[in-house]
């Protein structure tokens, strides 16, 4: 679908230049637009290195673990129906640490991997549960500590100041993630997990 966008939207910005006579300027504003993206580019490629490897330092020395040990009380708030000892909620404490720390490519295997096991869980196989929807929420509205490509693209573009809006940006996260979590506990509705899904080492919750 987004590729129908995106090529609608060349289509009739082609169609706008050629009935204004216009076409050697948008020809020329495409042509330095490309530019401009690859310099971008380029320039985010050393910026998102740098931070994505201080974070594979903060995971390879247990800093992540420590983090992951001290949010999952919260899940037991935020998923009461899932079981503690099942691997769902591991890869769920494990995706919002990685979110939380700035490490987006390690964020999305674990997430996939959270609603697989949330899957096995639903009685509606057609239909997202409420621990499903709940992820998505937190997942989508995640807190991060180091916006990394938020002040990638601040940097790239000249900003003298690019860590200012670090500030900011926590303050919006928080209030979208505490609109988000409180909307989809308000909306939710009864619906007990299917443990017969699990093995039995799995159905002890808490």
């Amino acid at each position: 679908m987004l590729n129908y966008i995106w090529a609608g939207m060349i289509l009739v910005a082609f169609v706008t230049a050629v009935f204004t006579g216009r076409i050697e300027e948008t020809t020329k504003a495409a042509l330095d637009s490309a530019g401009t993206a690859v310099q971008m580019g380029i320039g985010l490629l050393g910026v998102m290195c740098l931070w994505t490897g201080l974070m594979n330092i903060c995971e390879k020395s247990g800093l992540i673990k420590v983090i992951a040990r001290l949010i999952k009380p919260i899940t037991k708030i935020l998923f009461p129906e899932i079981p503690s000892s099942s691997p769902a909620i591991g890869a769920i404490v494990l995706n919002m640490v990685a979110n939380i720390m700035g490490l987006a490519n390690a964020a999305t295997p674990l997430g996939l991997k959270a609603i697989k096991e949330l899957q096995k869980l639903n009685n509606d196989s057609d239909t997202a549960s409420n621990a499903m929807c709940m992820f998505v929420v937190i997942n989508t509205a995640s807190i991060q500590l180091i916006p990394a490509t938020v002040l990638a693209v601040r940097s790239t573009a000249g900003s003298n100041s690019p860590f200012e809006i670090i500030v900011s940006v926590w303050m919006t996260s928080i209030c979208a993630l505490i609109v988000g979590v409180t909307a989809a506990k308000l909306l939710q509705g009864p619906e007990p997990v299917n443990l017969r899904a699990y093995p039995k080492r799995y159905r002890k919750a808490g």
